[in-house]
């Protein structure tokens, strides 16, 4: 049976977790899975991050943890469809088959709860960067850990002051210009890509960019990720499709006493 003291959801879309790197927020990754549960849950892409296994392991308990729970999700009932990226190709060689209770295709449309058919892709095949030229692909990537590093830096010291999770790298994501033109440019193609197959919107990961908008005539919805932003899009049983920014929510709870201490000194 599911969780009961979990928010019930119609589907759950998460992309880049990026299991196997230091970068991935797995302790609050799992909070989310205690609170949540989905009757569909699609695993958008960069779940398990080949590349940097491939380069040392690196596996912690929490990290299992996160496997786990998924698991133990479909073994309860959740219907889990795993879409990889790039950077968990590796799986793509095994598109359409079942493995347990997780089912891995290139790609998949969900019918939301108000009988319009969205496209689901990771995303990264509208990139050129990773489909003509994976070598600047590959050093970009060492680039993003170099960042991540510089993440990891900063929030020890916001930790200590008392300072809730902030990225730095996708501050400086959303800064830098030709960053931002990217980013603009990938969601335009997969627009196109939803327009083509006749789809009323497109359903992505890949650039860690959290959003839910509309592209001339098409709703475009990226999952985000769980290493900068620590987001997912959900969809109610009333067909409310809305992102969840879990790292904003929690910093809202931890806010929320000392407010309400505050307003008791003031009504005094």
């Amino acid at each position: 049976m599911p969780d009961p003291e979990a928010t019930r959801l119609r589907a759950l879309f998460l992309s880049d977790l990026h299991l196997g790197t230091t970068g991935c927020q797995a302790r609050m990754l799992l909070e989310f899975l205690r609170r949540y549960d989905a009757d569909t849950i699609y695993l958008v892409g960069d779940i398990v991050d080949g590349w940097r296994l491939k380069s040392g392991w690196y596996w912690p308990q929490e990290q299992n943890d996160v496997v786990q729970k998924l698991l133990h999700k479909a073994r309860k009932g959740a219907r889990l469809i795993y879409i990889p990226g790039n950077h968990d190709e590796f799986l793509r060689d095994y598109l359409g088959l079942h493995f347990g209770e997780i089912q891995i295709v290139q790609r998949a449309f969900h019918e939301g709860a108000d009988g319009q058919r969205y496209l689901v892709l990771h995303g990264d095949e509208f990139d050129v960067v990773v489909a003509h030229a994976r070598w600047l692909a590959l050093l970009g990537d060492w680039g993003y850990e170099f960042a991540l590093r510089s993440n990891r830096i900063v929030n020890v010291v916001r930790r200590r002051l008392g300072l809730p999770y902030w990225s730095l790298s996708a501050w400086a994501k959303l800064k830098v210009k030709s960053a931002v033109n990217y980013i603009g440019n990938f969601e335009h193609f997969l627009a196109n890509e939803a327009r083509d197959n006749e789809a009323a919107g497109v359903i992505c990961g890949h650039i860690h960019h959290a959003v839910d908008r509309m592209i001339e005539g098409v709703r475009y919805m990226n999952c985000g990720d769980w290493v900068e932003s620590c987001t997912a899009l959900v969809e109610d049983y009333d067909g409310t499709f809305r992102i969840i920014r879990f790292a904003e929510d929690l910093r809202a709870e931890s806010l929320a006493p000392a407010r309400a201490a505050s307003g008791l000194q003031q009504a005094a």
